[in-house]
């Protein structure tokens, strides 16, 4: 049966990303920030959190997108060096810089069945051999096991195996303490799980992506720009306000960019 790597912090992380296609990291965020991001996220979840449910998402789980407009201790969690470290190491092969793709809080709730597998990259129309489009961060704001619906992964999937064929056999579960930190490719296939238990599993999943593709979550439309404004620069960098390179996505300002009629 497949196995997700569990590495330490110091250990090779993107090295086994790239190769197995997820990689857990145990025990990477610290308690208080856990804590706090939970605690911003709570008012949202209970008066938002369903207006995503569908088919696909689930009915029974509640999701929140613009993260960083809801929670500032999130910065703490999306702009975390060991996830930066990854990120760069994995996306940089490909582009001059990379950006959040979306940023999305999950908290499956009792009854929720298993989600269908599927790849995150997907919505892109194109692929280029041997490019990642983007990497995935799953942190888990509670602790997720195997009863509470811990997120399904196919160790391997990135070979872009058709999703329909996948054996059971080959669906392993991340299940890791509070904290922790499941790296996963967008061309890896995954799903949310089955929670069998009476209380929530809740985690926050970010993508980060290459600098030159559209952002799958517009950025400048569910985050109020004053609030960009008030983080430091390189997460309102994440965010979108970079270029790539001196010329693809310029604006006034740009400290990296050259801004036409300049």
């Amino acid at each position: 049966m497949a196995e997700l790597l569990r590495v330490k912090e110091t250990g090779p992380v993107a090295e086994t990303l790239l190769r197995d296609g997820g990689v857990i990291v145990e025990s990477v965020i610290p308690p208080e920030v856990v804590a706090q991001t939970l605690a911003d996220l709570r008012g949202p979840f209970d008066e938002q959190g369903l207006k995503f449910t569908n088919e696909f998402n689930g009915f029974k789980t509640r999701r929140l997108s613009g993260i960083l407009a809801l929670s500032r201790a999130s910065a703490e969690i999306i702009a975390h060096p060991l996830v930066m470290s990854v990120a760069d190491a994995v996306l940089k092969r490909h582009c001059t810089t990379y950006r959040l793709g979306s940023s999305t809080a999950i908290e499956i709730m009792p009854g929720e069945g298993n989600q269908v597998l599927h790849r995150d990259d997907d919505f892109y129309p194109i692929r280029i051999p041997g490019v990642e489009f983007q990497i995935s961060a799953m942190v888990a704001l509670t602790d997720f096991t195997v009863e509470n619906g811990a997120t399904r992964v196919v160790p391997g999937s990135q070979d872009l195996r058709d999703i329909a064929g996948i054996p059971d056999s080959d669906v392993v579960q991340a299940a890791m303490p509070a904290g922790s930190v499941l790296f996963y490719l967008g061309s890896a296939v995954h799903a949310g799980g089955t929670n069998n238990t009476d209380k929530t599993r809740i985690g926050l999943i970010t993508t980060y992506s290459l600098g030159w593709l559209r952002q799958e979550e517009n950025m400048y439309l569910t985050m109020p720009r004053a609030v960009a404004e008030g983080y430091p620069e390189h997460v309102s960098r994440l965010i979108g306000y970079q270029s790539h390179g001196p010329y693809l996505g310029v604006y006034p300002g740009d400290p990296d960019g050259h801004f036409w009629g300049a």
